[in-house]
């Protein structure tokens, strides 16, 4: 028998960033705003690692509606939390992961956000652990649970636009300072190696995923095949890649993905498509930015250039005037957790690997490198990345 009742996933809350932020002012939107009523969400701890002052300011920005959301000074204590279903994993992609590691051995489901880690092996890693520890784990690539994505799929494997072929797929972010300098600092997150930064891990992933989403993840499971991928990298200053181009080879499908990125250039105000998804029967148009895009076109080729305009607008709570899109990612954890799948078929364990691949391989090339302290993939759960004490 199917309970009426909606199912409650309890949400453990790692770090106290703006995404942090975000992600949680969504899950407490009221999930009846957009036609969800199978599944909720509570938030009911927050933990920074360097104080537990930081967990109460936390909630005060995000206007908590609970006073009982419990706040740790510690990740540690997060995670041996018996009222913790799900930690959410909020930290700079430089420390995901021994943060994850540590809420995965600690045996909580985890949601950890992208790019997923610093290299492929710290990706595999943190499989092996989720599938020995016997828990759901998945990437938090949130633009792939947009319906938006959901219907662009469908269309593809449909034959809507007949075979597929080629994608491209940008996303760019025009921070030229002038000088030879982008507008954030030497320290700031997107170009500090030592917080794994740059335009790959950062951006480029979601070029990446417009790329799988239409050329690997629809292949039938018999015949997946990973790409061939060459890249030209640009570096800045500091080590970090400033500009990175993929050339995606998928030989025995015939088909091609270049994803592009760069913190010179803007791949989304001019008004043209950031992602052109073509077949042989015509193309799909996704209008940017790649992550949080709200529309696309479908071109027919027997369609004298006439476009298909549709329409995804991303549904706000009246209530918190509140809706950004990233709770529908936290919907499929809840219903994988539910019905105990350890993993989403929408981006399955190894399609984060392969992407991951991509990505370690396309930095290698370009001899950009990470600290010791961020690539390694040995485990350890009193690093300074866990405990925040340097």
């Amino acid at each position: 028998m199917v309970s009426s009742k909606p199912y409650t996933l309890r949400w453990g809350i790692m770090a106290t960033g703006w995404i942090a932020e975000t992600f949680v002012q969504d899950l407490f939107t009221n999930p009846a705003t957009r036609d969800v009523h199978d599944v909720h969400h509570e938030v009911v701890a927050v933990a920074s690692s360097s104080s537990k002052q930081k967990a109460i300011d936390f909630l005060t920005k995000v206007k908590a509606p609970s006073s009982n959301i419990k706040t740790y000074g510690s990740y540690a204590e997060l995670v041996v939390d018996p009222d913790v279903d799900i930690v959410y994993v909020a930290t700079p992609h430089s420390h995901h992961f021994q943060n994850a590691m540590l809420a995965l051995e600690a045996g909580k489901n985890v949601l950890c956000e992208k790019a997923l880690t610093v290299t492929a092996s710290q990706a595999r890693k943190l499989v092996e652990t989720a599938r020995a520890n016997n828990v759901f784990f998945m990437e938090a690539v949130w633009t792939r649970y947009f319906p938006l994505s959901v219907k662009v799929r469908e269309l593809i494997q449909s034959g809507a636009i007949g075979t597929v072929y080629r994608t491209v797929a940008d996303l760019s972010l025009a921070s030229d300072a002038g000088n030879g300098k982008v507008s954030f600092a030497d320290s700031h997150r997107m170009v500090n190696p030592d917080l794994a930064g740059g335009a790959l891990l950062d951006l480029g992933i979601y070029a990446l995923t417009w790329v799988f989403q239409s050329l690997y993840h629809v292949q039938p499971e018999k015949d997946k095949e990973a790409p061939r991928a060459v890249g030209a990298v640009h570096k800045y200053h500091t080590g970090a890649d400033e500009s990175t181009s993929i050339l995606l080879q998928f030989p025995e499908h015939k088909s091609t993905g270049v994803a592009l990125t760069s913190l010179r250039v803007d791949s989304h105000s001019s008004g043209v498509p950031a992602i052109r998804i073509q077949g042989s029967a015509g193309e799909i148009q996704v209008m940017g930015p790649a992550y949080r895009p709200v529309q696309f076109r479908v071109v027919k080729k027997d369609g004298d250039g006439k476009a298909e305009v549709v329409d995804c607008p991303i549904p706000k709570d009246p209530e918190r005037d509140f809706g950004h899109g990233m709770f529908w990612e936290a919907d499929e954890c809840a219903r994988c957790i539910r019905d105990g799948k350890k993993e989403s078929d929408t981006l399955p364990w190894s399609e984060s690997i392969v992407i991951m691949e991509v990505m370690d391989s396309v930095l290698k090339q370009g001899g950009v490198t990470y600290p010791d302290l961020i690539s390694t993939d040995v485990y350890d759960p009193k690093s300074p990345l866990n405990t925040g004490k340097k």
